[in-house]
């Protein structure tokens, strides 16, 4: 159950630092990046605020950023199955989408001739012609051996695709396992594996004894093995390799779907104007879900940009969420150093321009994190993430820097994902 704002007179800004939770790291001196970095404009805010860490999803949870957001938003699926990310793509990059659709998340990745996985993500240099290049000659050769079947591939950004399965005669069904072998899927929801001992590309499987289910199974192994046939004499591999870089010829599937969700619009769960600064296909995906309203404010790493926007729109809403996405890629590339570098520029750029811009402003603002990605493990993690609500309200605290030493001996102590925004308004409403 959610806490209703009662006072009309404050605003919020909630800013999300993808992947920003962490570990020490030998190459700086055994800290945690949030540690080593200079960080004087979120350690001011620190100072008039409390402190606490998030358990994004549940304990042993080693989330994906989708249903990680859901739940810092305040919607936990304990009581119903998750629609999964590949359908929250879809709808952030406006694939034509209806129910018994199959959508599933897919990562241009580059393998062998014997399906091991030599890099998950083909380098990250992918220009967005060569991915869509590509794309094109997958949409127009690939021809499923079900003659009823069908598939839709959109590039969306980087190394990212999104897949759309439909067929002419029954419901394709979600119950399926994975191709990529890092992540798992329980109810929906996709998990990080840190334990996988072979990276190498996995045949889907159903999960139940539903036809449909070996029948889903059956066209996504198809559709894999066409991939690699025509990618791997396409003219964009053929360019990549006279240029060194990694061969785009698989596309590792994962988190499938085939629901459109409905969950109660976030205006109407907190009785606030939302609005938010998402680039993402999934944070896209999850704002056109949830009804917050779009607010563009420059490419991903534009950083005044985003602040500077993000102050001006505070005039017509009454909170806006903002995603950030650097940390977690530095995570995933096992760079703490860049981390740090690029979690000290989110400091200067984001929050030293939103404080400008904000001034004496009577505003909260809330920020933390959707998950931890520690560089020494170069994935998600379980490991809880800090949170800090900072507000003039609350006058100086003891609070000095946002670290995750500081949250696990914050004043909120350690709370659910789900309960992040509750909290919040009852903090400031105080």
């Amino acid at each position: 159950m959610s806490l209703e704002r009662k006072n009309s007179s404050f605003k919020i800004i909630y800013v999300i630092l993808d992947g920003i939770g962490d570990l020490p790291h030998p190459s700086i001196n055994n800290l945690t990046p949030l540690e080593a970095a200079n960080t004087p404009n979120l350690d001011s805010l620190a100072m008039n605020g409390i402190m606490g860490e998030v358990i994004t999803v549940g304990k042993g949870i080693a989330p994906q950023s989708d249903i990680a957001v859901f739940n810092m938003l305040g919607y936990n699926f304990t009581d119903s199955p998750y629609v999964g990310r590949g359908i929250v793509e879809s709808i952030g990059c406006g694939i034509d989408l209806k129910d018994g659709d199959l959508a599933l998340r897919g990562n241009f990745a580059t393998i062998d001739k014997n399906q091991n996985i030599i890099d998950r993500r083909a380098g990250r240099i992918i220009e967005s012609k060569e991915a869509k290049s590509l794309c094109d000659t997958l949409n127009s050769s690939i021809l499923l051996k079900d003659p009823d079947a069908s598939v839709v591939v959109i590039p969306t950004i980087a190394h990212r695709v999104t897949i759309r399965f439909r067929h002419k005669k029954i419901k394709l069904s979600n119950q399926i396992t994975n191709t990529d072998p890092a992540y798992d899927k329980v109810d929906g929801m996709g998990i990080a594996k840190t334990d996988v001992s072979e990276m190498k590309v996995l045949k889907s499987v159903p999960q139940d004894e539903d036809i449909s289910s070996k029948i889903s199974s059956d066209i996504v192994n198809d559709f894999s093995n066409q991939v690699y046939l025509i990618s791997k004499l396409h003219p964009v591999n053929k360019s990549r390799e006279e240029k060194n870089l990694s061969a785009m010829n698989c596309i590792l599937v994962r988190d499938a779907g085939n629901k459109i969700p409905h969950y109660t619009p976030i205006n109407q769960k907190y009785k606030m104007n939302v609005g938010c600064v998402v680039d993402m296909p999934v944070e896209i995906g999850i704002s056109e879900i949830l009804g917050m309203e779009i607010i563009k404010a420059g490419n991903v790493n534009d950083y005044v940009t985003k602040a500077k926007v993000t102050a001006k729109e505070l005039q017509k809403y009454d909170m806006v969420y903002v995603h950030i996405k650097g940390p977690d890629e530095f995570g995933h590339d096992g760079d703490a150093l860049g981390k740090k570098q690029n979690i000290e520029r989110i400091d200067m750029e984001f929050f030293g321009t939103l404080l400008k811009e904000l001034q004496n402003a009577n505003v909260s603002i809330v920020v933390s994190g959707d998950h931890s990605t520690p560089c020494i493990k170069k994935s998600h993690t379980d490991d809880p993430v800090p949170l800090l609500i900072s507000s003039k309200t609350l006058g100086n605290t003891k609070v000095q820097r946002f670290t995750e030493s500081y949250a696990k001996n914050g004043a909120v102590g350690s709370i659910m994902g789900s309960d992040v925004l509750n909290k919040t308004l009852g903090v400031i409403q105080l």
